[in-house]
């Protein structure tokens, strides 16, 4: 087997019997069943010990009308026996539900990939609603893919037809078809599949062995349709890995979990409050089950509630936290300007995803940075956080913890839609490798002459946090200025100016208590460094990785400490000659790097609320070697095969 070190590479794939990665794409209806389907998929996936990375993808709308172009729902994973760190660029494989399955996602497949496609939805109807004017099996316009067209709806009512399900009922198991021919074609254990459906279906017999039923038909199948056609049973090798116990998790998880170990680590009660919006949603519904752990959960009246909520928790002595997505982030701005005002201590996640206003509800982007370092009226710093990918998040979110209660300041973490609901396996760390930093209460008065001085800072900076009601420590805290050590109201012109560099010190001196900034990939100085923040990690460190195996001299370097950024890291930046800044933006950290260490980074942005594909990062790195002048950096094309452009087909 040829050795395959960067994931979905056509040219090494080609050269291999057997690839080391592969990519999946399942596609139908939102009601079809697909996200489902993935995530089973990619249990038994991690189970079978391959390495992972999904990438689920949403409709927009609540319930688009079935069976069009808009209300396609798709799930992506790359799996396999090496690394992986995307979802994968292009699919190897497409299993589309329907004709629209079939439009919005064939282009993305790369040229000999195999489809699988349900003839039994391919009607007249069917058809005219995805802008079909013949049969795509007929017209010869997928020529250059393998297909499998055979009727998976008759096939799975002919496999639940035992149980007496109605037509409706019994085509929702259509999905577990599906999953049985997929789980046969790599070589995956069915058993664990078939107990989740037991439990699942615990109270509803019926609908558990007809399910069944039709995952092991969707198995047989594949062992029967192997003797003449293109699909063919693969097996790729477990991954190696260290010794310990693994999960899949997703970043919505990830940071649920690591908020409660942060609480934890800080030896403090954890208060949330939120409000539902897309993709932040899951980490309310997270937490919810997290009880026995100290954490109160509340599902506030709007967003404004929310934040104030836990601001008063904090003000209470409870570890206060709040979540939502860029819209709702814009309503706390001005809570936010009290959390610092106060000096509380607070954790505000942003799962960022495609904006202004309403803008892309369920897909990524990363267009919130400078809202999260800039966003809030007067000089109001606050430190930034962004985690890399689903299991990176757990420690960011211990970390954002402890900035909040070591400097008594809210912290914002970044996510996006991708990191909050894409999943990769992760080694469950053990809880003793975590530093505990428990936060202690002012209980006696911290001044000679026996009154309280609630804003007298220690050598960080930081206020002591006084806990209402403690005997002899009565204070109050608010919005408007407050005087030096006391708190009391006191907006005139000397004090403002300083304790707005009181605030401002105490935020930048966080950098005297972060990691110095390390190379990810590559050397401390050379031709090029190319610098990400967040979920472009992946499809970065990739193409790095290619472009350095040809020899190329290309550097990766990461950001998790958006702000305030490490003390060695305008140095370290100083020793490329270029340096080049992808982001799902219009340049906002290449803003922030040329405004703080005067270098000419060069952006290149994607905005079409898709992730990068590795491709278009590799491209992007030969073009500072191909001694073209001005030919650096830019704005990515909009990919209309990747997930999702159904309006590039609607013509």
């Amino acid at each position: 087997m040829a050795t395959i070190t960067a994931e979905n590479d056509q040219a090494a794939l080609a050269d291999s019997a057997v690839p080391e990665a592969v990519v999946v794409r399942f596609a139908g209806d939102s009601g079809d069943g697909m996200q489902l389907t993935g995530g089973q998929f990619t249990l038994s996936t991690a189970l079978a010990g391959n390495d992972l990375s999904t990438f689920p993808d949403f409709p927009a709308e609540i319930r688009a009308p079935q069976g069009t172009l808009f209300g396609v729902s798709a799930f992506q994973i790359n799996f396999g026996s090496s690394e992986i760190t995307t979802a994968g660029d292009a699919p190897d494989v497409l299993v589309a539900m329907n004709p629209a399955a079939l439009k919005v996602n064939v282009q993305a497949l790369k040229p000999g990939g195999l489809i699988i496609a349900d003839t039994g939805e391919f009607n007249k109807r069917n058809m005219e609603k995805a802008k079909y004017e013949s049969s795509p099996f007929e017209d010869g316009s997928l020529a250059k893919w393998e297909v499998m067209a055979f009727d998976i709806s008759a096939l799975t009512l002919e496999a639940v037809k035992p149980f007496g399900l109605g037509n409706k009922e019994a085509l929702r198991c259509k999905n577990m078809w599906t999953l049985g021919l997929s789980l046969w074609m790599f070589d995956r254990d069915r058993q664990p599949l078939i107990d989740w459906l037991n439990g699942k279906f615990a109270k509803n017999p019926v609908l558990a062995q007809a399910n069944i039923a039709a995952l092991n038909a969707g198995h047989a199948y594949g062992e029967t349709a192997e003797l003449a056609g293109p699909l063919k049973k693969l097996h790729l090798d477990p991954v190696p890995s260290a010794p310990g116990l693994y999960r899949t998790i997703t970043g919505a998880e990830a940071v649920s979990l690591g908020l409660v170990a942060g609480a934890q680590l800080a030896d403090l009660p954890m208060f949330f409050g939120g409000y539902p919006i897309t993709p932040a949603s899951a980490i309310l519904h997270n937490l919810v089950k997290m009880k026995e752990f100290g954490v109160t959960t509340f599902q506030a009246e709007d967003e404004i509630a929310a934040i104030c909520s836990a601001i008063g928790a904090s003000y209470a002595g409870q570890l206060g936290i709040t979540s939502s997505s860029g819209p709702g982030i814009a309503l706390k701005g001005e809570a936010m300007g009290l959390a610092i005002m106060t000096e509380l201590p607070l954790v505000i996640v942003n799962s960022q995803r495609g904006g202004p206003s309403t803008g892309l509800p369920t897909k990524t982007e990363q267009s919130d940075l400078y809202q999260a370092i800039y966003g809030r009226n007067g000089d109001a710093p606050m430190p930034v956080i962004a985690t890399r990918s689903p299991s990176d998040a757990f420690e960011c979110a211990i970390e954002a913890c402890r900035i909040a209660t070591e400097y008594m300041t809210p912290v914002m973490l970044l996510t996006d839609g991708y990191i909050a609901n894409a999943s990769e396996p992760w080694k469950v760390p053990d809880p003793a490798s975590f530093t505990p930093f428990p936060k202690t209460f002012l209980e006696e008065t911290n001044n000679p002459d026996g009154k309280v001085l609630p804003f007298k800072r220690d050598e960080k900076g930081a206020r002591p946090w006084i806990k209402p009601g403690t005997p002899g420590l009565m204070h109050r805290i608010g919005g408007i200025e407050k005087a030096i050590d006391t708190g009391n109201i006191d907006y005139s012109p000397a004090v403002h100016q300083s304790q707005t560099d009181a605030r401002t010190d105490k935020v930048a001196g966080i950098a005297n208590g972060i990691p110095a900034q390390e190379v990810t990939l590559g050397e401390a100085s050379g031709k090029l460094a190319v610098v990400g923040w967040g979920s472009t990690y992946g499809p970065i460190h990739q193409a790095v990785r290619r472009a350095r195996r040809k020899g190329l001299d290309v550097h990766h370097i990461h950001v998790r400490h958006v702000w305030p950024m490490p003390t060695n890291f305008g140095e370290l930046l100083a020793g490329y000659e270029n340096v080049l800044v992808p982001e799902m933006n219009t340049g906002q950290f290449k803003t922030v790097l040329r405004d703080q260490y005067l270098i000419d980074a060069v952006p290149l942005n994607k905005v079409s609320g898709q992730p990068f594909a590795i491709a278009e990062i590799e491209a992007a790195i030969a073009t500072f070697f191909d001694a073209v002048p001005g030919n650096e950096g830019g704005e990515v094309p909009v990919n209309e095969g990747q997930l999702p452009s159904p309006e590039a087909h609607n013509d």
